[in-house]
Formats: C-alpha cells, structure tokens, sequence
C-alpha cells in the first residue's frame, strides 16, 4: 500500500535528472564508478522505500512522452523544410519553367523532361511500425502547425497515449497506412504538376494543353514482398492491387468536373469502378487460407468483370484527353490535365507495385527443369550454369496462365510469377512492374528470373531489379551486371524494356560493414555501374536507382535533413558522371513504416517533402536548412562543387579509412560478445513491430539463443543497438580510420561536402549514445556485479535475491565475453573522441530513461526470483525458468506460470465421474499472481513503454 501521496511530475523529473548530472561529476572524479548503474542503484532504493510507486512512474512518463514528441514534431517539421524555405517552394515549378533556355526547341524539351519520371517514393513495409496509429497521426498533425502553442494540446493528446505499437499489428494495417501516406503523396504530386502547368500555360498559352507531366511516381511494395514470409497468398496480393485500383478509379470519380466534355470519361471510369467494387465484394480476406470454391468465385468474378474493369488505362486517358480538348474554362482543362498525369504516371493503380522475394527462390523454382548440382552462387559452378540457363533461354516458350494453375503451384517464385501474370492480365497492365530479388549475387539468378517471365509470357512487362546489399553483393555486383550482359537474351532484354534497375539495400550492408563504409562501398558500385553501361554501348538505356534504406541511421537514412539524405544516397559526383556519359538516371527512394510514412503524413508534410524531391532531382539551389546548426558544413565545404571535392581526389584515404571501417565491423560482428549482447535481452526490450512472423522458439519454449547477428533480421538489429545505448554500426571503426591519417580526416571534414555529409550519421549516432549507458547493461548481466552489490546491501532479503541473481547469470556465462566487447568498442571510440573531440553526448533526458528502465528491469528480476518451486513444466525447471526471466522473455514465463499456478479452481470440482474422487490439488494461486506475476507484467509494461520513448528520443525505429 502507498505511504505518500503521488509525487508531482515535473518535481520527480527534477530530481532524477538532478541524479544523472551529479553522477556523471562525480564519475569524471572516480573513473571506476559507472554513473547510470549509480543512478540505477539510486533509483531502486527510492523503489524500495517506497518514494516512487507506479502512479509516480506513469504521471512522470506522460510528461517524458510529451517531451519526446514534442522535440520530434520540430525535428519533422525542419527535416522535411516546411518553414525554412515556403515561398521558394511555391516559386519553384515556375523557375523550371523559367530555366528553359529561350530556343525554337523550348517547349518539346520541357514538354520531354517534364513527361520524364525522374524520381519514385516507394512505400514499403519492413517491420518498423514501431508508434500506434493515433500517436503517428497526432504527431504529423502537429509538424504541420506553423504556431507552437496550436502544436501544444495535439502533442498533449499524444502523450496521454502509450508509446507501444498497436496490437496485432496485420498485413491489412500495414496497407492502410501506407495508403494513407500514399494517398498524401498523390496530393502533393498532384499539386506539383498543377503548378507546373500554371506555369506553362503562362509561357506558352496556346500549347499547355499538350503538356503530361510524370516528374514524380509514387510506388508501394506492401503486400507484394514475400522475401523471407510466407504468410502472403497470391490471393492477398491480387485483393490489394484491386484495391489500389479501387483507389485510383475513385480519384478520377472525385476531380472530374461536371462538364459535358468529360461525360464519356465519367461514365467508363463509373463503370469500372463499380466492377472493381463487385470483385472486391467476393475477394477473400487475410488470414487462413480461402477454401477452393472461394478462389474459384474470386477467379470468375476478375475474369467476368475484366472488360468493364477495364486492365488498361489507354481508354480512361484518351477519354480525359478528348475531355482537355472539348473543356471550355481553363480551371476545367487544368484539373483535367492534373488528372490525365496521375493517370499516365500510374495507370489504373493508386500507387505503383513493387515486387520482391529472395534469390534462393528463384533458383528452387528453375531448379526443376535445370539438371545441375551444387548452388548457383558456387564459384566453382558458375559457369555451368551461366550455360545451362543460356540454353535454356534459346528455346523458351510462354505457357498459359489460369487461376487453377495458380492455385496448383508450390513453388514461391513460379507462383508469384503467375501472381504478376493475373494481375498483368485482370487488373492493370498498363506500365511494367517491379521485380526486385533479395540477396542477388550472381548473374545467373537474373537470367534465371528472365527465363521465368519469358516462360509466363511476362518478360516485356516485367523490370527484373538485383538488390545488392550484403557485403559480398557490394563486391560482385558489377560482376554479377556484367555475367548478365554477356548473355544476348539479357542484352535484348533490357534493349527492350529501356531500363536497368538496381536496388541498394543499407540495412544489411550497414549492420555488416558499418553504414559509412557501406555508402562507400554503393557509390564505388554505382560509378561501376555507369562505366559497365557506356562500355557495352548501354548509355541509351534508362538507369533507375532504387535506395531502400529506412529512417534511422542504422539503415542509411541521413539524421539532418531530407535534402541532405537525397544528397548522401545519390551523391552529386555520381549524378554527374551519369549525365556527361548521356545515361537518363531515375532515382527512388523508400519510405518504411511509421517513421517513413510521417513524412507523408499529412498534406503539408507530403508536399514539403516533394519540394525537396524536386530540388533534389533538378538541382535546385535553395536556402540553407538551419535546422542543425551544429552539423552544419563549413562555408569552404558548402560552396564546393562536386569536381573539386578532396574526397575524390585523395582517392587513397578514401580507399583506406572506409576500409578500415569495413574490417572492424566485420570483426565486430564474429565477435561472440556481440552476438550476446544483441541477443540476450536486447529482442525482449523491443515490441514485435510489424506482420512478419516472429523469429523461431528454443526447443525449451523460450528465444533461440543468437549466437551470431545473422540469426536476426537488421531491423531489430538496429533497434536492439538504439535500446541497449550504443549505434555501432554507425560508429564503430570510424576511430580506427581517423587515427590513421587525423589531419586529413580533419581536412576532409572541413573541406568535403561528401564526407562532411556522411560524417554527421556519426554524430548523430554519438548524441544518442554513450558507453557509460551500454556498460551499465553490460554490468546488469555480469554476475560479479550482482555479487559485489550483495557484499555491500543493507537490505533485508535483498542480499540472498542478489545471489540467486548472480548464479542464474553465471549459468548463462556471458560476463566474460561481453567484458571484452566493450574493451574493443571502448578502444575506437577513445580513438574517435581524440579525432573528433566536438562529438556531442547523449541528453540527460535520454540517459535518464535508461536509467529507469534498468531499475525496473532490477526488480522485475528480484520479484521473479520469489517464484515457489514447481516441478518440471513442459520441459522447464525452476531454473531455467529464471534464465528466461533474465533474457526479458517476459511474456513468455507468465504463459507457463499461468498454467503452472492456476488461478481459477479445478474445473472438476462437484462433478461426479462415477468412482470415490481421487486427490485433487484444489488450491488456487491468488497470492502468487497478486503478488508477484501481476506486478511483473505491469513493470514490465513500463520496461517497453521506456523503449518507445527511447525510440522518439533516437528519431526512429531499427
């Protein structure tokens, strides 16, 4: 029972706050005193007396929330450059305009650059749902407010809201959302290309009207992206492409004006809609897997209302067209001309598809008609199956594709050939699809990829896109490109389909090789890239460049601005090497989960983030970003153009200190004190975040043991990293690099725009980190410390409860390896401070969240180990049961207590089996459950509410 009154928010913060900054003065007297494991131990005697309950806790997070958000919704607001430049942003489809040279030629070249997609957002769906629904929709109304104080009551709302992601996060979530981003990016391209017409019809009255313009594409993966899921039917991804479709035909409903002119559009585009309607209505739902006699009532219903559908927007274009020409008022031949772009750039789809699986997939479905041995990506097999799929290729022919087939196929990459197929077919074929292959290092897989489009007769419709991530794949890419181009069947290909796709991946890449070896590593692929096109005679070929990196730092997303994360993913000296060599280049670029969607997340937003799109993609000067002053470049770097930037020219330093970062990292990751600090109690610290299944189960019931962190996907990765205090992959071997030249990595940073830019991901990652919070859960998972704590309590209970503590951790024999990590993480970043002395710590507010989350983590530890003893349950004893509880597998011990120590009587009870009652344990648990389980459930509530906090403090999720 309490014994004070709740304590006042702001006077809590105070005083823990007060506790942080006077350990840290203290620790910089005492060098073996770690000041959040002090502030932890401070904390938890005030748990213990009493002076903070669990009202104080969750009064003081309403207050830490609103702090966090409240910074975040600045932060968006300056990322994405609303306030910084508006008038510039509304000027600047008109100096487009204006930038044609006054030549006879004038109009077509506009008329030519314009009707040219320079640039997709893509929408996709990696697990980094990390906030609810209603905090990220509070959040992104409030970035849109010019006035503070109009932001105050939004953020207030918010903050009254739980951190933690909504649960069950599905797959039909997952998909709204994204529509609702992608439904904000249409706006904001919509209102782009209106202001571009403005501008036109200004300079050539009599010819604007000709005028579709296609700068922009808005592009979405969610429910295409079966890479690593099987949960995804076929039937899934046919139902959201008909809704996209739904979606696109229910715009051109709602912008036709009512005039007579646009009547015969009107009608057809009625029509459709409501067939698309009546597909919908039969389309079966997510979840368990349709019964045969559902797919075949959903397979007649695409197949009966095909032609009103209509599979092909060149009827609803001609339509609006005719409508341009027969208006009589501009402001109707201006939104019918807005209208008619939306349609050309996307067809009959509200965002353009992208789909996505793994190479292993593509070689198991060819594997059946290809008689080799040993795996494709053997080097020692190479050539033979560059022979083999050739020959294959020589004589094949396309089969038919039916919805029984489809039903039929079992193999992955067969049935989502035939998935594009259908929805080719019945839906909407009016531009070729994405094809993007996970994990691609040989160019077999894309030749195996092409045999298979040209088998399901898709090949011309079909833009097949490697995805180069892993570190292999950055090194044997352009060989990969290069064993593909010898092939004529691949020369033809891409002769006729007019592009050549790539797709970087930063997530893997970074958490493998360091995120800014890894930016190295991708531009030295990308200029290989553009050299392998202008030497097989390809420069007339379109090079698309597809980026997915994620929002954090941990997978390549620049902190500062938006115009600064354009720039780092497509550096102005690959950019430029491409247009000298005459190579129309189409950038994209993802947009992932909630933290990606916020920046479409409302219509003012969406349209600041296409304005720095345009900059960006027409080289736009602008005003400079203020926003973060303290990663500004200098005024020498900032003026620098991109042939005379010293990274380029000191081609030696660039070469050594990225890979020396290479190496480091990559020692980091065998280190097995890395695989244990990710994986001990880091995946218990995170919520799951998105609608891909959940890792595998030990054989005991609890987390497989990470024994390397190639047996967790990147996202919790790098979440892990966030949660536990320290980004390595971001700044880990960065030291190392500098020591080897310190002045001319200090040059560098003053004088290259470059590598100042890329720089400050490592200072991002330093303000959000700090060893002294790491060795603090370093320390927690040390059974010496635990034993050092009992020599010295004065507790009652609290010695016996530290000892029990200590041996579970012994057990788990962790300290040892986790001792010698942080010595070599310690030993870079002494280097990097010496080098980089400017590098900004973590915020008291920060280093006080997880010093109360360690705290709560301390006791949900000394109210488990009063668990009574049980006898074995499933395979579990006591004691690793306790183990479990150590790992944070939370939830997962409070299942098995449940049934171990029921709390509900024997249902058996005064029913007569019809023999004398043999003995029965009748006794219920309350105590356990009111004392003990109960009370480990609610902190560990807060343990996960902190880690979304976390989350807003660092910027993103994974």
């Amino acid at each position: 029972m309490r014994t004070h009154a709740q304590r006042d928010p702001e006077e809590l913060e105070g005083h823990l706050v007060g506790l942080i900054e006077a350990s840290r003065e203290q620790a910089s007297e005492d060098p073996f005193r770690n000041p959040v494991l002090a502030v932890t131990l401070a904390i938890t005697r005030r748990f213990d007396r009493d002076e903070i309950g669990e009202a104080d806790l969750d009064a003081l997070f309403v207050r830490l929330r609103a702090q966090a958000l409240s910074d975040r919704a600045a932060r968006l607001r300056a990322y994405v450059g609303i306030e910084h430049h508006p008038d510039a942003d509304a000027a600047m489809p008109a100096r487009l305009v204006a930038a044609v040279p006054d030549r006879s030629d004038a109009f077509e070249r506009f008329r030519d650059g314009i009707g040219r997609t320079a640039f997709a957002v893509v929408f996709t769906a990696h697990p980094t749902f990390g906030m609810p629904k209603a905090v990220a929709a509070l959040l992104a109304e409030a970035a849109s407010l010019d006035d503070p104080a109009a932001r105050a009551p939004l953020i207030e709302k918010a903050a009254q809201l739980s951190t933690r992601p909504d649960a069950p996060i599905t797959l039909d979530g997952e998909f709204e959302q994204a529509c609702v981003a992608a439904n904000h990016g249409r706006e904001a391209v919509d209102a782009f290309n209106g202001a571009l017409l403005d501008a036109a019809r200004k300079r050539w009255p009599d010819r604007w009207t000709e005028l579709v313009p296609k700068p922009f594409a808005i592009a979405s993966w969610v429910g295409c992206d079966t890479d690593g899921r099987t949960d995804i039917g076929w039937w899934d991804t046919l139902r959201y492409r008909l809704e996209s479709k739904r979606m696109q035909l229910d715009r051109v409903m709602r912008r036709l004006p009512a005039i007579p002119a646009a009547g015969a559009v009107r009608g057809l585009a009625e029509a459709a809609l409501a067939a698309v309607n009546r597909q919908l209505a039969v389309a079966p739902r997510l979840g368990d897997k349709p019964s045969l006699e559902a797919v075949h009532r959903f397979a007649l219903a695409l197949i009966i209302e095909r032609e009103r559908a209509q599979t092909d927007s060149a009827a609803v274009l001609a339509g609006l067209s005719a409508a341009v020409a027969g208006a009589e008022d501009d402001a109707d031949r201006r939104s019918l001309a807005v209208l008619r772009s939306g349609i050309a750039t996307h067809g009959l789809s509200n965002a353009l598809p992208h789909f996505r699986l793994n190479a292993s997939q593509i070689h198991n479905a060819v594997r059946r008609v290809i008689d080799l041995e040993g795996e494709p990506t053997d080097a020692a097999q190479r050539r033979s199956h560059l022979s083999a799929i050739h020959t294959l290729l020589n004589d094949v022919q396309p089969v038919a594709v039916d919805f029984g087939a489809l039903a039929a196929e079992r193999a992955s990459a067969a049935r989502l050939m035939m998935t594009i197929a259908q929805i080719l077919k019945h839906v909407d074929g009016t531009h070729p699809v994405r094809f993007l292959i996970a994990e691609t290092e040989t160019g077999y897989t894309l030749l195996a990829a092409l045999w298979l489009a040209r088998h399901y007769g898709i090949a011309d419709k079909l833009e097949i896109t490697p995805l180069f991530e892993t570190a292999s794949a950055l090194e044997q890419g352009i060989r990969v490109l290069d064993d593909a181009l010898r092939n004529p069947h691949w020369r033809r290909y891409l002769k006729r389909i007019g592009r050549l796709t790539v797709q970087f991946g930063y997530s893997d890449s970074g958490r493998y090789v360091g995120q800014l070896a890894a930016t190295f590593w991708i531009e030295r692929l990308r200029l290989r890239i553009t050299e392998m096109l202008v030497a097989n005679g390809l420069a007339d070929v379109e090079l698309a460049i597809f980026d997915t990196h994620g929002e954090s730092i941990g997978r390549g997303a620049h902190p500062t601005s938006l115009r600064d994360r354009l720039a780092y993913l497509a550096p102005e000296d690959a950019r430029t090497r491409n247009q000298k060599a005459g190579i129309k280049v189409r950038l994209e670029s993802s947009f992932q989960g909630t933290d990606g969607y916020l920046l479409f997340g409302s219509k003012e937003i969406a349209e600041a983030s296409i304005a720095r799109v345009a900059e960006h993609v027409y080289a736009l000067e602008v005003a400079e970003d203020d926003a973060f002053p303290d990663y500004a470049l200098s005024d020498a770097a900032e003026g620098a153009d991109a042939d005379d930037d010293p990274v380029y020219a000191e081609t030696d330093f660039a070469l050594e200190f990225f890979t020396v970062v290479r190496q480091d990292m990559e020692a980091l990751v065998d280190d097995p004190g890395y695989a244990a600090l990710l994986g001990t109690f880091g995946p218990g610290l995170i919520d799951r975040t998105g609608s891909r299944p959940v890792a595998r189960q030990s054989d005991s019931g609890g987390p497989a043991l990470i024994t390397h962190p190639r047996q967790m996907r990147a996202i919790p990765n790098n979440a892990i990293l966030h949660q536990l205090g320290y980004l390595a992959n971001s700044l880990h071997g960065i030291g190392r690099a500098a020591g080897r030249a310190p002045d001319l990595f200090r040059d560098m940073r003053r004088d290259s725009v470059r590598f100042s830019r890329a720089f400050r991901l490592v200072q991002h990652a330093a303000s959000v980190g700090d060893l002294d919070v790491l060795r603090a859960y370093i320390d927690t998972l040390d059974p010496a410390v635990w034993l050092e704590r009992a020599r010295r309590t004065r507790k009652d209970g609290r010695r016996d409860e530290l000892v029990v503590i200590a041996g579970a951790l012994d057990r788990l024999d962790l300290a040892p390896n986790l001792r010698r990590l942080f010595g070599r993480l310690t030993t870079d970043a002494l280097s990097l401070q010496s080098t980089a002395p400017d590098l900004k710590k973590m915020s008291v507010r920060l280093t006080l969240l997880h010093a109360i989350r360690l705290a709560l983590i301390h006791r949900i530890w000394f109210t488990a180990v009063h668990i009574p003893g049980f006898r074995p349950q499933a395979g579990v004893s006591r004691d690793q049961l306790l183990e479990r509880f150590l790992r944070l597998d939370i939830d997962g011990c409070l299942k098995l207590l449940d049934e171990i120590f029921p709390i509900t009587p024997d249902p058996t009870l005064g029913l007569n089996f019809g023999e004398p009652a043999g003995p029965r344990d009748v006794g219920t648990y309350e105590a356990e459950h009111s004392g003990l389980f109960q009370p480990i459930k609610r902190m560990f509530a807060q343990v996960r509410e902190i880690s979304g906090m976390i989350q807003h403090e660092v910027g993103a999720f994974g």
